[in-house]
């Protein structure tokens, strides 16, 4: 083993490194509203050609294959899994889920930008309009949706239009109509935290669509969507990556007493 094979399992030490922290963030947002699970990827390092396939030998015949050491493994990439989550009833007729694509539009008070979520747990503010239930930023929900102080019931129908009765007066009236941003590439979106996506030119522009239109989910009132997290999948990873990491971290080991040791045997 050469100093160059320890270089190599520190890749994979590194590698396996990152994939702890996804698997982490995933097991600690299992209960996180709408969250979506994060996947690593891995891909080979470039490698050490010491002879190429195609090689001719001495009678002139063409070896079928070479010799090849590869250098290590790093992170490709992580992506995000948007698969569907489970639906949780909670009779709150300000809890909306999305079914199928699209997220949320809502107003960053601070940049004025507009920001993407999958969660649905909106709140009304001291003006009566349709907010991101936050303890942290008053995130207005676009377009802008503001039910009366004196409404009695609030209805979100699977179109996304917002009705509301008042008192002496049990006739619905239209609030506005929730909409759903799609892209062309979900997993594009910038992560910020709090449930909050931004688009990028890798995600492409939001397409703005009433839900159930043109691909566009549809919404259920009185319900959040869960996490899509799967406990047992990464507990399994979690145990596979702590695994590897080991192997990795036995092979450096195992490198250094070789280095070691031939360097006594050339002492004598």
């Amino acid at each position: 083993m050469s100093v160059q094979s320890l270089y190599t399992a520190a890749t994979g030490m590194q590698a396996m490194e990152t994939k702890l922290d996804v698997v982490a963030n995933n097991l600690a947002n299992i209960n996180t509203t709408a969250y979506k699970k994060t996947r690593a990827n891995f891909e080979d390092l470039f490698y050490r050609q010491i002879k190429l396939p195609g090689a001719q030998d001495a009678q002139g015949n063409f070896t079928p294959t070479g010799i090849a050491v590869g250098l290590g493994t790093r992170v490709q990439s992580t992506q995000t899994d948007f698969s569907q989550g489970a639906f949780q009833t909670t009779n709150n007729q300000l809890d909306v889920a999305v079914v199928g694509r699209g997220f949320f539009m809502v107003q960053d008070p601070t940049s004025g930008q507009n920001v993407y979520t999958r969660e649905g747990n909106f709140s009304l503010n001291a003006q009566g309009v349709l907010v991101l239930g936050s303890a942290q930023t008053g995130r207005i929900v676009q377009p802008q949706i503001n039910i009366p102080q004196d409404a009695l019931d609030i209805v979100i129908s699977a179109d996304g239009n917002v009705s509301y009765n008042q008192v002496g007066n049990p006739q619905f009236q239209q609030a506005g109509q929730l909409q759903l941003a799609t892209f062309i590439n979900p997993e594009g979106l910038l992560k910020q935290g709090e449930g909050i996506y931004t688009e990028t030119q890798a995600s492409g522009a939001a397409n703005l669509l009433n839900p159930g239109q043109q691909g566009a989910g549809t919404l259920q009132q009185n319900a959040l969507e869960s996490s899509n997290v799967e406990p047992v999948r990464e507990l399994i990873d979690l145990i596979t990556t702590q695994r590897s990491f080991e192997l990795n971290s036995q092979a450096v080991q195992a490198g250094d007493q070789i280095l070691q040791l031939v360097a006594n045997l050339r002492r004598f």
